[in-house]
């Protein structure tokens, strides 16, 4: 156990205070956040400014920031501003709480068709708006498809996707990047391939995912994998209607060049039933703050500083906005009847038992499955001994205590691959059942046989399709999506974390 004398702290950026890590990778972290101010809560992505210069994209950076702050959806995960520091930039982003498109996959296997048509038209209503401004997603997949309390699509991870990379004299992209399963063949061919056409060729694989319940392509071996999507090898099951059939051929043609456009797309008699065009809101928006980074003078005037408050080192007590807004995880409805589900996240359990018994279990419960343990006070990085689909998988975990006596354990992906951390999770939990707590009302639910609130139950989700392979999915809520926050580097408010950031506590899994 880490020394007691340690500190902790809370950091201070402009007018917001910094919370939990929601997502985090190579490049960026996501964090919650409150406007001290006004009280509203955000996601900020947290970018590294040195690793961001060192691939010299200024240029391409600056622009797609200045796209991002510009677009206006209903479907895309809006951006606020952006600040830095020193040493730091900060995109504050949209923070949506109704959970991520992949948690419905997981918990309920395939959508109905004019459900899945429902969310495939606001997707490529998103799409196409953001191509008709130059900006393409690059790696659109369940994970980053987040859900608003009401249930609206929104597309995260726009912009910023893929950072270190640009567009050629030919005005073709040049870099790979994407998860394979829903990468097009031309761009694993890696030859330069039209940012739009790629896009819609992930639409494609998403609509396949939201009927199926589960992959068009797929293949333990990378190699055969990438034939099939080269030959654009699937079937589709018996309960796709015809013209949904003939849509998902012509979209996932591996001919860019004979593939149908997103206009057409939009022309389609499958996908006009029951359509409604989004209506857009005209803002003025000033890029001022854009600007001053990418200043190069670098006027220190224009950068905020990071203050933070030490703290002697305990498990972080959540703030009330912080615990309301993860209250999925929890049975809060003595204390917050309305406020239930405002964030949605199966990765979490809750405990009565101290925290440093509950640390030893998850080191018990990780050593039989090949993870080893590193811990720093109350967060530990579990790390996967085997090389997975994506390398190797790690997790983070992090106990707060969210009353007297009552802790609540977020497990969130931070490397990997989606499916392998899902079901890592579930057998995880097996091994932390006889410290899980559960209310009188929970407890009451799967006595009755339904799919059991608390996170850390083990419920069994099936292999849905959101990430990996496996059709149908059971019910049970134990292996769905974190979701809720993070933040693609154009996107993200409860968004999956672009150009790195993955994968967190109410967080959308990003690469």
């Amino acid at each position: 156990m880490a020394s007691r004398s340690n500190t902790g702290s809370r950091t201070r950026v402009g007018r917001y205070e910094l919370g939990r890590t929601l997502g985090e990778g190579n490049f960026a972290k996501v964090k919650f956040a409150r406007n001290v101010e006004t009280g509203e809560n955000f996601a900020i992505k947290v970018l590294d400014k040195e690793k961001v210069l060192k691939h010299k994209m200024i240029g391409q950076i600056k622009r797609e920031i200045s796209t991002m702050k510009l677009i206006r959806h209903p479907n895309v995960i809006r951006m606020y501003e952006v600040m830095a520091s020193k040493t730091k930039i900060y995109i504050v982003l949209e923070f949506v709480t109704g959970g991520e498109l992949f948690d419905k996959i997981a918990s309920k296997g395939r959508l109905k068709e004019d459900e899945a048509r429902k969310y495939f038209q606001q997707l490529i209503n998103a799409v196409d708006y953001c191509h008709s401004r130059g900006v393409f997603h690059r790696d659109l997949k369940p994970e980053n498809l987040l859900l608003d309390v009401s249930g609206t699509l929104k597309v995260s991870d726009f912009g910023l996707s893929a950072l270190p990379q640009q567009v050629r004299e030919d005005g073709l992209l040049h870099t790979t990047c994407g998860t394979p399963n829903y990468v097009a063949p031309e761009v694993i061919n890696n030859k330069g391939y039209d940012g739009a056409k790629a896009d819609l060729w992930s639409c494609g694989v998403i609509l396949f995912v939201l009927m199926a319940g589960y992959l068009p392509f797929e293949d333990s071996n990378l190699m055969s994998l990438y034939k099939k999507i080269f030959k654009a090898e699937f079937k589709c099951p018996p309960w796709f209607s015809s013209s949904a059939k003939k849509l998902i051929k012509r979209i996932l043609d591996p001919n860019p060049m004979t593939r149908i456009t997103i206009a057409e797309v939009i022309e389609n008699e499958w996908f006009k039933k029951g359509y409604k065009p989004p209506s857009f809101e005209q803002v003025d928006v000033s890029l001022d703050d854009v600007d001053s980074i990418f200043n190069e003078s670098g006027d220190s005037q224009n950068l905020v500083v990071e203050r933070r408050e030490e703290r002697n080192v305990a498990p972080v007590t959540m703030n009330a906005f912080e615990l309301i807004s993860t209250s999925q995880g929890l049975n809060l409805n003595s204390l917050f009847e309305k406020q239930m589900d405002l964030v949605k996240r199966e990765t979490r359990f809750t405990s009565k038992r101290p925290a440093n018994e509950i640390i030893s279990k998850i080191e018990e419960a990780a050593a039989p499955l090949g993870f080893g343990v590193k811990k720093n006070n109350f967060k530990l990085k579990l790390q996967g001994e085997k090389t997975g689909r994506k390398g190797h998988l790690s997790v983070a975990t992090e106990i707060f205590e969210v009353a007297p006596s009552l802790y609540m354990v977020e497990v969130r992906k931070s490397g990997g691959d989606t499916l392998e951390f899902h079901n890592f999770y579930k057998n995880l939990s097996t091994g932390l059942k006889d410290i899980v707590w559960k209310s009188a009302d929970e407890s009451r639910k799967e006595a009755d046989g339904g799919a059991g609130a608390s996170a850390g139950a083990g419920a069994n989700a099936g292999a849905g399709a959101g990430a990996g392979a496996g059709a149908g999915a059971g019910a049970g809520a134990g292996a769905g999506a974190g979701a809720g926050a993070g933040a693609g580097a154009g996107a993200g408010a409860g968004a999956g974390a672009g150009a790195g950031a993955g994968a967190g506590a109410g967080v959308v899994p990003s690469r």
